[in-house]
Formats: C-alpha cells, sequence, structure tokens
C-alpha cells in the first residue's frame, strides 16, 4: 500500500502558522533534506544538486554540524541554505515546551538560521506559536519516504513527481537509513521536474 505522500489537511489546519508550502507564479519549487549533514550520504546530494545545477534548503542538527563543520562549510560554499532542526533532533510531541526551545537555541548557536522545521514533522501549536517570532516554520507538501526501508526506490521517486506542483516543499533526507532510496530517487526526481518546468529555489 502506497503512503499519501502529502500531510493530511487536519493537520494543515492544526498548525496553520507554519509554512506547508510557498506558492508563487514563477514555477518554484524547494527541494529540502532533513538531519545531516551526513558524511557517508552528503557528498552524493551536493554531487547531484551540482550535476543538475540546482540549489537547496538543508534543515541540520546542531549536534551533527558540530561534529561536521568542514560539511557546513561545503554546503555554504555551494550557494546551498542551512536551516534548523534542533540540536538533538528531538521531538516537539515527546519534549516539554521549555526543553524544547532550549534545544532549538543550542542548534542556533552552532548556526545561525532564520528557518527551522521540527523533527517528524512533530510540533505542538504552543510551540509554532513561540517558534514563528522568531523563526520561520517550515513544513512540507511532499514526503518521498526515502527513510522508510520498506518504501522501494521508485515508489519514492512517484512520491515526488506525482505529488509535486508550483511552490511545493519536497522532503529528502540527508542519513545513511534514506541512502540507498535515495541513490535512485534523488537524481531521477530533478531531471523529471526539470524537464517539466519546475524552477528549483532555495528558502529564504
Amino acid at each position: 500500500m502506497r503512503l499519501p505522500a502529502s500531510p493530511p489537511k487536519l493537520l494543515r489546519n492544526l498548525l496553520p502558522q507554519c509554512y506547508w508550502s510557498l506558492p508563487n507564479k514563477q514555477n518554484k519549487i524547494y527541494l529540502t533534506f532533513d538531519d545531516g549533514p551526513t558524511p557517508e550520504v552528503l557528498p552524493f546530494i551536493l554531487r547531484v544538486l551540482g550535476q543538475y545545477k540546482v540549489s537547496a534548503t538543508f534543515f541540520c542538527v546542531g549536534e551533527n554540524m558540530s561534529k561536521y563543520p568542514d560539511l557546513v562549510k561545503e554546503i555554504l560554499k555551494r550557494n546551498h541554505i542551512i536551516g534548523n532542526h534542533t540540536h538533538n533532533h528531538v521531538s516537539g510531541w515527546r519534549t516539554k515546551n521549555e526543553m524544547y526551545f532550549e534545544n532549538v537555541e543550542e542548534c542556533n548557536k552552532v548556526y545561525k538560521s532564520k528557518l527551522f522545521r521540527p523533527p517528524y514533522g512533530r510540533l505542538r501549536a504552543s510551540q509554532a506559536n513561540y517558534l514563528r517570532k522568531k523563526y520561520k516554520v517550515i513544513m512540507w507538501d511532499v514526503l518521498s519516504y526515502d527513510y522508510d526501508k520498506n518504501v522501494k526506490p521508485e515508489i519514492c521517486y512517484r512520491n515526488v513527481i506525482d505529488t509535486t506542483k508550483s511552490g511545493s516543499v519536497i522532503v529528502f533526507h540527508d542519513n545513511l537509513k534514506a541512502y540507498q532510496n535515495l541513490q535512485y530517487a534523488l537524481p531521477h526526481s530533478i531531471a523529471f521536474l526539470l524537464n517539466k518546468g519546475f524552477v528549483f529555489d532555495v528558502i529564504k
């Protein structure tokens, strides 16, 4: 059974203060990567992005950025954008607000960004209301499911190309769980979407 690539309307309605897509008249779409930087995976991602000359937004975990500062520099060197993904990849649903905000700020000390994405997409309305004062809280409307080992690479690809429209925010992952699916789905998705006339842009 194929999982829905778009989040349910109920969830979007519960968090209207978040950006689920970025509508525009230029046919722009936004490729994003969560969880990195990961030394085993990021070089492949950057190579593919460079091959197709597209830019992306990386929502990075503070702990990983601290471990791999050279990878952070490599992302920025190639004119990609970095956003905050908490310091320890914590779930907003399972973390008290004060502790959650502290974790977000700990990541912000490693790399300052005005963009934030909650790990797992799990965020309470109270957390979203607080964080939106300082950050642009970015969710998504296209999920590849590349991290799910029960999902085949071809399905990850179909999830992306069948769901993407102008303004879409697409999620892939810069982690080891996603790597096998990513190797097929990422280049094939980019090639298809470029051929359809979409323009890849970064989130600002």
